[in-house]
């Protein structure tokens, strides 16, 4: 079984650099987005034997999630269930007969961490959310979760340290929720592995120069180790800022 995630920093926009081709080749089970910074009926894309599930923003043009399945959901839910956090359209969690899928769009702490305070409160309020569902069944988090979570996820840890994505507190954060009980599936196959990233800044030639941060994830609860045959980040597909990640599962 496949999934791909993938920021594609404005669906309208990567939809016209080859989206729809990018979405046949990678032929995923599960292909699920985030940042498409579309509100209803902006957009209607299908793909033939797929289901969608839509996430908006209040706010227009922001934040936004969304999935493709080729498998029909036992339910579908909108967000965490807490009014604070469910304004900008994070998270779609879909109930599957073996598990649970759970996209993320993680708040960014912004310039100058002015959001870092709200940040923190999200990160407990989303592990707790995700401790309730391990409960029932096993979990699989995707999305860009907007945290390099040790020096060798970026290319420049050090003149980085105290900006938004790495900061102590969020990679604090990140570290309790694998402690929780998770597994960063990338890590699992390729645990010494530098210089490969899933995020590049559009300024100063980032891409071309490599210089990036790994902040794109599938994590998955620990008692699913077993089925993990591969994960990957498909540094070759252009077309947004940050680039697909991939997890393939056992059935």
């Amino acid at each position: 079984m496949k999934f791909i995630s993938w920021n594609v920093n404005g669906l309208r926009a990567v939809v016209g650099k080859g989206f729809s081709d990018i979405f046949k080749e990678l032929d995923a089970d599960f292909f699920c987005l985030q940042e498409t910074k579309m509100q209803a009926g902006q957009l209607d894309l299908q793909f033939e034997g797929y289901r969608s599930y839509w996430n908006y923003a209040e706010k227009k043009g922001y934040s936004g999630t969304a999935i493709y399945s080729r498998h029909e959901p036992l339910s579908v839910t909108y967000g965490l269930g807490i009014d604070e956090h469910d304004q900008e359209g994070r998270v779609i969690t879909l109930e599957m007969p073996d598990f649970y899928l759970v996209t993320c769009y993680t708040p960014n702490s912004q310039d100058e961490l002015r959001r870092l305070d709200y940040r923190m409160t999200w990160e407990d309020a989303f592990r707790d959310y995700l401790l309730k569902l391990d409960k029932k069944k096993p979990v699989i988090v995707c999305g860009d979760l907007n945290v390099a979570h040790q020096e060798i996820d970026l290319k420049n840890p050090k003149t980085n340290r105290r900006n938004a994505g790495f900061t102590d507190e969020e990679r604090a954060k990140m570290t309790q929720l694998l402690d929780a009980g998770f597994t960063d599936t990338w890590r699992f196959f390729n645990p010494d592995v530098a210089d490969v990233y899933s995020w590049w800044s559009y300024r100063f030639k980032a891409r071309e120069k490599n210089a990036g941060w790994r902040i794109d994830y599938f994590l998955v609860s620990n008692r699913l180790r077993e089925q993990l045959t591969d994960a990957k980040i498909h540094t070759e597909i252009f077309g947004s800022d940050h680039c697909p990640v991939e997890l393939d599962l056992k059935d």
